[in-house]
């Protein structure tokens, strides 16, 4: 058994957050795109983590830690991950659906307006039964994760981050 944290053997999981880091670094013009293509094929061929600190060890916000996962414990000032945008913001998913939800109940709208002037009066407001039911579940979503905090799993959503 490896004694040294450097010595341990490093998973693809450790190998994928190292390939994220460079990539936030390239956008960031910390690297080129040669540099950044040599580290990330260094990245996938390492064994250790003490192959993946050096790979990461000249950019800034990058200190190795004890644990036997290479991410730090504090998130990166310069990199977002889907926690850090929903504490800012709302999260993409959720943004998505309301959209979907705006889009259709506005088509319905106008569909139904456009039916009364061809009319001569407004008739029925049928489009409540498209906003209305699909608008409930949305407001029960939106406060699930606005109040109490509960986002569901990725693998649930429909509308997926990006």
């Amino acid at each position: 058994m490896a004694d040294r944290r450097e010595d341990l053997r490093a998973a693809d999981v450790d190998r994928q957050f190292v390939a994220e880091r460079l990539k936030a670094a390239l956008d960031e013009g910390r690297l080129s795109l040669g540099e950044y293509d040599d580290r990330l094929k260094e990245t996938y061929a390492a064994r250790t983590y003490g192959d993946l600190d050096g790979i990461l060890k000249d950019l800034p916000g990058f200190h190795p830690t004890g644990g036997s996962q290479l991410e730090p414990k504090a998130p990166l000032a310069d990199t977002r991950d889907e926690r850090g945008d929903a504490e800012r913001g709302n999260p993409k998913w959720l943004v998505g659906i309301w959209s979907a939800w705006l889009v259709a109940v506005s088509v319905n709208v106008v569909i139904w307006a456009l039916v009364s002037l061809s009319a001569g009066t407004p008739v029925y407001f049928w489009p409540m039964w498209v906003a209305g039911p699909w608008g409930a579940v949305l407001l029960a979503s939106t406060f699930s994760v606005k109040v109490l905090g509960k986002d569901p799993p990725e693998s649930q959503r429909r509308y997926r981050d990006s």
